[in-house]
């Protein structure tokens, strides 16, 4: 079953690995990579990282981008129009718990846009 790839970004590496750590408890054969910190691994975000976590990632169902903070969202921004693919989506949500919520329903084999949903509602009561 193909699934939803998922592409974690942060402004710190540990952040994004401590994250995957936990998706890999309920969800270890979704395709999840990191984009974790600058090209240095200082604190900051690369586009080079987000490009690189995508072309790994990618399947026939896609690839979601989940963010940190508003610098990091303009980083995937960029990647995404840099990309040849046209199935990449960013989600508007807080990151461990849309990260969560997102390796599940990828997990279930849902589409993009499901995941996506799913991902953004959260946090919320819907």
């Amino acid at each position: 079953m193909s699934q939803v790839g998922i592409v974690l970004i942060s402004h710190s590496p540990k952040v994004v690995e401590g994250i995957k750590d936990i998706i890999n408890q309920v969800a270890k054969d979704v395709p999840v990579e990191l984009a974790g910190g600058t090209d240095e691994n200082e604190i900051g975000t690369s586009v080079e990282k987000i490009q690189a976590a995508i072309e790994r990632v990618h399947t026939d169902k896609g690839v979601l981008l989940i963010y940190d903070l508003g610098s990091a969202m303009m980083n995937a921004e960029l990647a995404v129009e840099m990309s040849d693919y046209e199935d990449i989506e960013i989600a508007e949500a807080p990151l461990l718990e849309g990260a969560y919520v997102a390796a599940v329903e990828s997990g279930m084999g849902k589409s993009l846009e499901d995941v996506k949903k799913a991902c953004e509602s959260a946090l919320k009561n819907e």
